[in-house]
């Protein structure tokens, strides 16, 4: 055993789990592990400039990665202002070690400045909220928690560092990393009974989620979707490349508007949801998503999600790469000539009107637009989707100016694709940040709504900081356009109160150009695929302010 302090066993212990970015902004409770971590230098300390900015870096960084990564905030006020950020990691399943500093053990009796209990704040939030009571405890502690947060299904944890037990010395083992080995399938006979379910389908569908671009399988799922003829949807929350979008079974992405799903539904009898959330919706609707005839096998590795809104024929907790592997001899084995006539015969009527053939119609139509001014979000979205480079990562949080997006952009990698998940905003700035720190072989290009953006603003600094090749397309519609959108066709009001950003209009490229970025405003599309194309090119930070309509006359 070791002699050490606290402070220098937690950024060691960080070290051994893999960890290899600490995201985080210090206060004094946080001194001893900023005095620890220059005997550490493989540990790279991110400095973000509030702590939801802090957490949604680390959030980029996992969701890009799929490694285990920490954030550390400040104490009580800290964990609070973290806590959307914290909601969105939770929900996206990012592995996170969220840590906290805290008032020395007893102190806190006195009702000091900045004291709460931190564990049970946290504790909603995370998948296991603990503090540390003795320096001892440490290394359980921390491997602990690294093993809790990367077994599926992921999540981010929570520890409280007193202040006492970083600055205590004893001798102590570190211990070593321990991993869960998830790759798990179904037995033999599941396998058997999936395939005959598959095969006796008439008009089956196969709705692809995030667990296939996490695992690396979407070629497995493109070979499920080719030997059954089956057409596929992306899931309806945009969490991140779920599918390829040039095969040509390819369809599109779900909505979250419940009658139109059903629509889309109303054609088949057998829905299989492969490592995706079946139908989640957002706003509340009468009309079920899922039409009576469609039957639904659900694969997953996160088991809270099997069956949990609409009864399941068959489901299985396991891991979607594993079992597409042992899936797809078995249904090569056991599949007629019949049955594979009518899979090359439903394939043949998928392809006349697959997502390739829907994109050039809306991408024909958005340049039929280009004159219009403000500038309509589709014609936004169009001049992106023809010039981000194909390796590039495109990360989206802008609601209503993103909303053709999914429809216009080619995902030709697993990276391609990373979108607001959770609902909850602030995400898009920082996690960029988080995201090109991940990736740093792929540029980054984030659409940002002006509303969503003043969530994380603060993100811009640390991207200029690390001169990191990011390029922020900020889309100025001037107001919370989903709002009022929403307000019209929910309420049947149009008197718009609180929902408007134009007096003053803020100014992105000011703000940005305050921050160190190169900035620059664009009005005119012809503009902006120059802009954009520099911007990459430049492989620094950047960010482009593009007016667009609102959507109410302006």
């Amino acid at each position: 055993m070791t002699m050490l302090f606290g402070r220098q066993a937690f950024v060691d212990l960080l070290h051994s789990e893999g960890v290899t970015h600490l995201f985080g902004n210090p206060g004094t409770t946080e001194l001893p592990i900023m005095q620890a971590l220059p005997q550490r230098p493989e540990l790279r300390f991110v400095l973000g400039l509030q702590e939801s900015v802090v957490l949604a870096m680390a959030d980029g960084y996992a969701r890009a990665s799929g490694r285990l990564t920490a954030a550390n905030v400040h104490v009580a006020p800290g964990l609070g202002n973290a806590m959307g950020a914290l909601y969105n990691a939770k929900f996206s399943g990012s592995p996170i070690i969220l840590t906290a500093g805290q008032q020395e053990q007893g102190h806190g009796l006195q009702e000091p400045l900045l004291y709460e209990p931190l564990a049970p704040l946290a504790a909603p939030l995370v998948k296991w909220a603990t503090e540390v009571t003795r320096i001892e405890d440490l290394p359980r502690v921390m491997h602990r928690a690294a093993k809790v947060a990367l077994t599926p299904p992921t999540g981010p944890v929570f520890i409280s560092l007193p202040g006492d037990v970083l600055n205590a010395q004893a001798e102590i083992d570190l211990g070593q990393p321990s991993r869960v080995d998830a790759r798990v399938r179904p037995s033999d006979e599941a396998l058997a009974q999936l395939a005959e379910w598959l095969l006796q389908a008439r008009h089956p569908v196969l709705i692809a989620g995030q667990e296939l671009g996490r695992q690396g399988a979407l070629g497995l799922a493109a070979e499920l979707a080719d030997l059954l003829g089956m057409p596929v949807y992306q899931e309806s929350v945009p969490y991140r490349t779920a599918f390829l979008t040039d095969h040509p079974l390819y369809m599109g992405m779900l909505t979250r508007v419940q009658a139109q799903v059903r629509q889309v539904l109303e054609l088949h009898d057998a829905v299989f949801c492969l490592g995706a959330d079946l139908l989640r919706m957002s706003v509340y609707s009468p009309v079920d998503p899922l039409p009576p005839q469609a039957r639904v096998a659900h694969l997953s590795e996160r088991s809270w999600e099997l069956a949990k809104n609409h009864p399941a024929q068959w489901a299985a907790c396991a891991h979607v790469g594993e079992t597409l592997q042992a899936l797809l001899p078995v249904l090569r084995q056991r599949q007629t000539d019949a049955q594979r006539q009518q899979a090359k015969a439903r394939a043949e009527s998928v392809r006349r009107s697959n997502w390739t053939q829907q994109r050039e119609q809306a991408m024909r139509l958005a340049r039929s637009h280009a004159d219009t001014r403000p500038m309509p979000a589709a014609v936004l979205c169009q001049v992106l989707a023809e010039h981000v480079p194909a390796h590039a990562i495109v990360l989206e949080e802008a609601l209503t100016s993103s909303q053709p997006l999914p429809a216009m952009l080619r995902q030709t990698h697993s990276q391609a694709f990373f979108g607001l998940a959770s609902g909850g905003l602030g995400f898009g700035i920082p996690g960029a940040v988080g995201m090109s720190l991940a990736q740093p072989d792929r540029p980054v290009v984030a659409l940002v709504g002006d509303g969503s953006a003043m969530y994380g603003i603060q993100g811009l600094w640390t991207a200029a900081h690390l001169k990191l090749p990011i390029t922020y397309v900020i889309a100025q519609n001037q107001g919370y356009r989903i709002i009022k959108e929403r307000l019209v066709s929910m309420q049947g009001c149009d008197q718009f109160i609180g929902m408007d950003m134009n007096d003053p209009v803020i100014d992105h490229v000011l703000m940005a150009q305050s921050m160190g970025l190169s900035a620059c405003r664009i009005t005119d599309p012809a503009d902006l695929a120059a802009a954009l194309q520099r911007g990459v090119a430049s492989g620094g930070p950047n960010l482009i302010e593009v007016r667009v309509a609102n959507g109410f006359g302006n």
